[in-house]
C-alpha cells in the first residue's frame, strides 16, 4: 500500500496502524515522490490526502488514471461535497473524511483492494519503434532522448498509447484532450498531430507510428 500525506505524525501512525493489521506500507510525503512510488512499487492500493505542498492530491488521481487502474482511497480533511465529488470523478474509488475511525478506514481498504483484484495487469511503459512513452512519469523519449511535449500534446500521445494499435476515434481525442464540446473542433487534430509528428516521426510527412485513418481518428501503431 501507498499512503501520501505531508503530515510525519499522521503518515507514521497510520503505518503503524496498518501495519498492525498486515498490510506493507510505503510512505511519500508529496505528489511528486508519490507518482514516482507509485511507479517503483506497483502498491495494491493508494490512501491519498489532498492537501500536498507540492500540487493539489487530484492532480495526483489524475496523474494515476494517466496509466494504473489501482484503487485509489482519498483521506482528506475537507468536507465540501464539490472536493468530493471532483476526486471521485478523477478516478478516485472512496472518499473518507478526516477524524476517522480506524475500523471504517480498514473496511474501506478491503472494500477497495476487493474491487480491484480483477483488474488487468497495468501498462507503465510503450515502446513504439524508437519511442519510449512512459505513462507514469509523463515522459516520452525518442532513441534515449527525451521529447519535450507540451501538456495538449503529451495528453493526445498519451491517450494513443494507452490505446496502442487501436483506432481512437476523432470525438474521443477530442472529448477527453479538450472536453465535453470540442467533438467538432477537427481542425485541433490536425494541428496537434503535426506537431506530434514532427517531435516523434523520423519522416514525419510519411509517420510511420501516428497514423491516421481519414475520417474516422488516429492509431498509434507499434
Amino acid at each position: 500500500m501507498l499512503v501520501v500525506d505531508d503530515e510525519p505524525a499522521l503518515a507514521r501512525a497510520l503505518a503503524i496502524n496498518l501495519r498492525t493489521h498486515g498490510w506493507e506500507v510505503v510512505l511519500a510525503g508529496d505528489g511528486r515522490s508519490a507518482l514516482e512510488a507509485a511507479s517503483t512499487h506497483h502498491p495494491d492500493v493508494v490512501l491519498l490526502d489532498l492537501g500536498l505542498p507540492d500540487m493539489d492530491g487530484t492532480e495526483v488521481i489524475a496523474g494515476l488514471r494517466g496509466w494504473s487502474k489501482v484503487p485509489i482511497v482519498v483521506l482528506s480533511a475537507r468536507q465540501h461535497g464539490e472536493d468530493k465529488v471532483e476526486a471521485l470523478d478523477l478516478g478516485a474509488d472512496d472518499y473518507i473524511t478526516k477524524p476517522f475511525a480506524m475500523n471504517e478506514l480498514l473496511a474501506r481498504l478491503r472494500a477497495a483492494l476487493r474491487r480491484g483484484a480483477t483488474s488487468e495487469p497495468e501498462q507503465t511503459r510503450v515502446e513504439v519503434g524508437a519511442l519510449v512513452v512512459d505513462l507514469a512519469r509523463k515522459k516520452v523519449s525518442r532513441r534515449g532522448e527525451d521529447v519535450r511535449l507540451t501538456p495538449t500534446e503529451w495528453a493526445f500521445l498519451e491517450l494513443l498509447a494507452r490505446h496502442v494499435g487501436r483506432l481512437v476515434t476523432r470525438e474521443q481525442v477530442l472529448r477527453e484532450v479538450w472536453g465535453p464540446g470540442y467533438e467538432d473542433e477537427t481542425g485541433y487534430l490536425r494541428v496537434y498531430a503535426a506537431q506530434l509528428r514532427r517531435k516523434l516521426e523520423d519522416d514525419p510527412a510519411h509517420p510511420r507510428h501516428l497514423v491516421t485513418s481519414p475520417g474516422l481518428g488516429y492509431t498509434l501503431e507499434p
